[in-house]
């Protein structure tokens, strides 16, 4: 698992199989109670333009969302927000923002559905 020290990270991190193949782009906040598993790719969507030349801001994953198996949440300009207790599913190419507990997937990924009644935010674990 890649996770630069520029990365901004909540409590209550859960990382599945050891985050093996999990990278996050030093841009990357992670809010609290974020699940993350395997081959998670968080980053920009225009890697030929050098760094400092990217529009890309921030990636912004709020609590309570679930980044499934080989998701990849990837930011062209400004800043891209995961809602809380969204779910990216697995294999989904997510390059845009979501709302609050909608659920995501396909590549490129779409809403396909909305969670009801499984997820709060809320405070996090002591």
């Amino acid at each position: 698992m890649e996770v630069p020290a520029a990365c901004e990270i909540g409590p209550g991190l859960t990382v599945f199989h050891r985050g093996f193949g999990t990278v996050l782009h030093p841009c990357t906040t992670l809010g609290a109670n974020v699940t993350l598993y395997n081959g998670v790719t968080v980053g920009r969507a225009d890697p030929w333009v050098p760094q400092e030349r990217s529009a890309m801001r921030r990636v912004m994953v709020e609590d309570g969302a679930v980044l499934c198996a080989g998701a990849k949440v990837v930011c062209k300009d400004g800043v891209l927000t995961v809602g809380a207790g969204t779910v990216v599913g697995a294999n989904a190419v997510l390059t845009r923002s979501t709302g609050p507990g909608e659920i995501w997937a396909g590549a490129p990924a779409r809403k396909v559905g909305v969670r009801e009644g499984t997820w709060a935010p809320g405070p996090s674990p002591a």
